[in-house]
């Protein structure tokens, strides 16, 4: 008898998308290329109980297909939490591009894209995200019209990161008055990483309350001019992690709370419009909560956006989408409070209440 060894990389090969750790029961993922544009591209379609799966689609120069297959599972299973918590009849979904969007993308590059999205016949509907633009979304627009986040001048609501920074930015108040007693940001020190659309603005929301705000980038003329726009100042310890701040707010890439940082924290409150900002929910969610730490849920405060551009396929208000989102402040409150009275993390209760609802319509559905 001979005894085999299985190597990771073998792991891979045998169950490459139902073993991946981040597969939750996906519906359908779907795996797209065309040689003629270089396009290589991923839809993870989560969950369309709810309704269609809508989330954007984001560009990003993968280190390699695995991250880009684990990055597309994370975000769209967010996006069905997202919309069920914020009583959207949306499902869940996401698409990434493997990519450098500065370098690779090109017009053909984007229309191609939007063929895909067509060819899935409505079950996903993309916006725009983190290397793609509201110029993408009408181009996509042009060849299907799952799509969502296009010009004012077509009929859609434009970019949806200002109303995504303002869900942001009611989440954090309510994480205030919940830690520290009041809502008002003024003096408070908060560290924003991330400047980019969204970032920007909650920057701006916050100065202008008085909240202190310290700004990290990688983009260092990004930050000088964030900084000078709106009176932040460019943070230049090593570690901002480990700065006295009483907020975190990240507002780049996920995963950012993980094994490495989360023992240096100094902030009482986390509250940014990253998704996935728990690199494991379960883990990180239970230390932050015996770390005496507010965490609020990533998929509950940034849902802006995609209330922004829901509003499109229901025929769009832009001053409903900002009651709606503005009534985030009173959802984060209630998320606070289940979590205290049942023992549960911040991030156990909010995904409770959005999986009770995606259940509920489940037996709806069955009678």
């Amino acid at each position: 008898m001979t005894t085999e060894i299985t190597t990771a990389a073998e792991l891979h090969k045998i169950d490459p998308v139902f073993g991946q750790l981040s597969f939750d029961n996906h519906e359908q993922i779907v795996f797209c290329n065309d040689k003629d544009t270089g396009l290589k591209a991923i839809i993870g379609i989560h969950n369309t109980v709810l309704g269609p799966a809508l989330g954007g689609t984001r560009m990003w120069k993968y280190a390699n297909e695995w991250e880009a297959l684990n990055d597309v599972l994370r975000l769209s299973r967010g996006m069905t939490y997202k919309s069920a918590i914020s009583g959207l009849n949306l499902g869940g979904g996401k698409a990434v591009i493997i990519g450098d969007s500065k370098v690779d993308k090109t017009p053909e590059m984007i229309t191609k894209f939007g063929e895909f999205v067509g060819s899935l016949s409505g079950k996903y509907i993309t916006a725009e995200d983190v290397g793609t633009t509201t110029e993408d979304m009408d181009r996509i627009h042009k060849v299907t019209s799952s799509v969502t986040g296009i010009s004012e001048s077509l009929g859609g609501s434009g970019n949806p990161s200002p109303v995504t920074a303002y869900g942001v930015y009611m989440g954090m108040k309510a994480a205030a008055k919940y830690q520290f007693g009041s809502d008002n940001l003024s003096g408070k020190k908060v560290m924003v990483q991330g400047i980019g659309h969204v970032g920007e603005t909650l920057v701006k929301y916050l100065t202008e309350e008085g909240a202190l705000v310290q700004i990290a980038d990688l983009s260092q003329s990004r930050m000088e001019e964030v900084a000078k726009k709106y009176g932040a100042t460019v943070y230049t310890g090593s570690d901002l992690y480990s700065a006295e701040v009483d907020i975190y707010a990240p507002c780049a890439l996920g995963a950012t709370v993980n094994d490495e940082t989360i023992d240096r924290l100094k902030a009482k409150v986390i509250a940014g419009a990253a998704n996935n900002q728990l690199a494991n929910e379960q883990v990180h969610g239970k230390i932050l909560q015996q770390k005496g730490i507010l965490y609020a849920p990533d998929f509950l405060i940034n849902a802006g956006g995609i209330i922004n551009v829901y509003g499109e396929i229901v025929k769009y208000d832009k001053a409903e989408a900002m009651r709606r989102t503005e009534n985030i402040y009173n959802t984060t409150l209630d998320i606070f409070n289940l979590a205290d009275s049942q023992g549960l993390t911040t991030y156990q209760a909010a995904l409770a209440l959005a999986e009770k609802r995606i259940a509920d319509r489940k037996k709806e559905m069955s009678k």
